[in-house]
């Protein structure tokens, strides 16, 4: 049995299965510690982050080519059933105006015909009233949805990748399951993740709320803020600290605020069309039996493996929100005229499309790829990383660069996209901190292991001779350090001397193939700039943001370069190949700032014009919003006579 045919989403069962046993037949014949053990191993296998598909390509000597490879998406044929009846739901209430209640808000009516649909339990495995639907089908589908209404996406997301849904599927015992997933899967509750606190962000060790063990409850004090899709009676994944130690609680919101449970409301100018709210407990007690234990880790982990889902489920709502700017975009450069002639036929305006064109295919190849090692059981921390600050910025460009700049003063009317939802488009780049913050997180994941191996070990003989300031050139500092040096200094000749295996990428198009050969020798060649950077500042790393920032986003975008061509090879259109070379070649000139030739300005305009012709089916079927204030156009020359 293959992993991913387990499809591990509680490790303990998926130990149990590679064992033959159930879980009550382990616990009779005492073998669930061995069943332990097999978690262990199956966790250590692919969810570490030494075995990540970038951690491999930046420090093993052989680039993992096969790593970078989308696989084909199954979509169970339930679980396709529910996704067309949920976009037909969407677009039935779209058109006859009801989507919203006078609040703005997506109305229950809508939440209700989707649950029918069995949109909700799409994540939820079928033993518990679910579609079972592999995640890797999940997310392109949330950009079929956004496509339509990016809200009713976006609390898919909010209620099966970061809200209580992962949490107890992946690390719920059976009973919690039990109690649980069937009312989520339904739509009876409806859930969030409670983790953010007024001081505590993207720094999450500034956690406040606490609970403590009372009888047969766990009782909590504290304050949530930021938290979508919560509001009473709904189900939360509460992230508190107990004894210390974060951890989860799945707590039923009361239907009703009282003297343990409050709003605390505000007012928010993004995720205008959900509820975004703070929660504050006060002696709120939660069942003892509702906490979750993961095998590993605490709270943290649980938090950041839906965190995970969560980053690649906005990439895909990203791409969904910018093919609808795609297909806003065209009817306007149609009907707008300067000097005689469409805009759709100046190059500046073909440029912008073909670079929107090269936004959605980037953001397109990242779902697929990130949700793919999601489903083969990798942690797909950076991974997911690059996905989420990716898709955030790609779709602010695209709103502010592209879709603005093209609509000129009309983006600024009363009932245009643009106008009504600049909030919706920029709040991404700072969810879970702004994106240089995560990225620095990316870097630390990046270089922990390599620090750990030859780093630590040098700071620890360092601390126990008591030399704050070493210097190789003092002999009393080389004699300390003579032991826990030698290792590094063998790796840093070796892979100086070593040369370097240049990765290959086979049957590809000859521009993409080239593009996933060079980034994947950037890559390669990191590890020494990354290894130097630390030997450098050593202790004081931390506190060189700039620096790891900035390292970050070119071995970031080294990585969207190599996963975009690998993807795009797989395509059979050739707007979407175009695409994928556009962007390849823009990530290329800004790691090395060379500037772009005419043949990239004929090749992008080319592309814009393609699509301007009706080119690109990833924006078929969208129904574009009427031109705001139309004026009647001059007549052409042809028209003049």
């Amino acid at each position: 049995m293959s992993l991913q045919e387990l499809e591990p989403q509680n490790f303990v069962e998926t130990a149990l299965k590679l064992g033959g046993k159930s879980e009550e037949e382990a616990r009779k014949t005492g073998s669930l510690d061995r069943a332990d053990e097999q978690v262990e191993a199956l966790f250590d296998k692919k969810y570490q982050t030494g075995q990540s598909p970038i951690h491999r390509a930046v420090w093993d000597r052989e680039f993992p080519t096969d790593l970078f490879h989308s696989t084909a998406v199954t979509v169970p044929a339930d679980a396709a059933r529910t996704m067309n009846e949920a976009l037909e739901v969407v677009r039935r209430h779209k058109s006859q105006g009801t989507v919203l209640d006078e609040r703005g808000k997506i109305t229950n009516q809508v939440l209700g015909d989707l649950a029918a649909t069995g949109y909700w339990g799409l994540l939820v495995d079928p033993q518990y009233g679910g579609k079972g639907t592999p995640f890797s089908a999940f997310a392109p589908f949330l950009t079929r949805m956004a496509t339509i209404d990016p809200t009713v996406a976006g609390l898919a997301s909010v209620h099966g990748c970061i809200g209580a849904v992962d949490p107890l599927r992946t690390f719920g015992n059976p009973e919690q399951k039990q109690t649980y997933l069937p009312r989520l899967a339904s739509g009876e509750r409806l859930s969030a993740f409670a983790l953010t606190e007024p001081g505590a962000g993207s720094d999450l060790t500034a956690l406040r709320t606490k609970a403590e063990l009372d009888g047969d409850s766990y009782v909590v004090n504290g304050e949530k803020l930021f938290i979508t899709n919560a509001i009473p009676g709904r189900t939360v994944g509460l992230v508190c600290l107990i004894e210390g130690k974060p951890a989860v609680l799945i707590a039923d919101l009361p239907d009703h605020e009282d003297e343990h449970f409050q709003l605390v409301t505000y007012g928010l100018y993004a995720l205008k069309h959900s509820y975004n709210n703070g929660l504050r407990f006060h002696n709120f007690r939660v069942p003892r039996e509702n906490l979750l234990q993961p095998v590993r880790g605490d709270g943290l982990t649980v938090a950041y493996h839906g965190l995970n889902l969560g980053r690649v489920a906005l990439c895909a709502t990203a791409a969904g929100t910018m093919r609808v700017m795609l297909a806003n975009i065209l009817p306007w450069a149609h009907f707008r005229r300067t000097y005689g002639a469409a805009i759709e036929t100046r190059e500046l305006v073909r440029r912008r499309i073909g670079r929107l064109a090269a936004l959605i295919v980037g953001c397109d190849a990242l779902v697929a790829w990130c949700s793919g090692l999601l489903d083969q059981g990798y942690r797909g921390e950076m991974e997911c990383i690059i996905a989420k600050i990716f898709g955030s910025e790609a779709q602010k460009e695209a709103a502010v660069e592209l879709f603005m700049k093209t609509h000129g003063g009309r983006a600024f009317l009363h009932g245009h996209l643009f106008g009504d939802n600049i909030h919706e488009y920029l709040a991404p780049c700072i969810y879970e901190g702004e994106g240089e913050m995560l990225g620095m997180a990316f870097f630390k994941s990046l270089i922990k292991e390599h620090g750990k191996t030859y780093f630590e070990p040098v700071g620890k003989a360092l601390h126990a001779a008591g030399i704050r300031q070493p210097s190789l050139a003092n002999p009393a500092h080389l004699w300390a350090l003579r032991k826990v040096i030698m290792p590094y200094a063998l790796w840093w000749v070796g892979e100086r001397l070593s040369g370097w295996q240049n990765p290959h990428f086979d049957e590809m198009p000859d521009r993409l193939r080239k593009h996933a050969a060079s980034a994947a020798a950037a890559l390669q060649r990191s590890r020494l700039e990354i290894s130097d950077v630390m030997s450098k500042h050593q202790l004081k790393l931390a506190d060189r943001q700039c620096r790891m920032a900035e390292l970050s986003q070119r071995i970031q975008d080294q990585v969207v370069r190599v996963t975009v061509s690998s993807w795009a090879a797989q395509q059979s259109s050739e707007v979407v190949r175009s695409a994928a070379d556009i962007l390849c070649q823009d990530l290329e000139r800004k790691f090395t700032g060379k500037r772009p030739t005419d043949g990239y300005f004929r090749a992008v305009s080319k592309l814009g014009e393609t699509i301007a012709n009706g080119g690109y089916e990833a924006i078929a079927g969208i129904t574009p919003e009427a031109i705001l204030m139309p004026y009647q156009n001059e007549p052409t020359s042809k028209e003049r006579g």
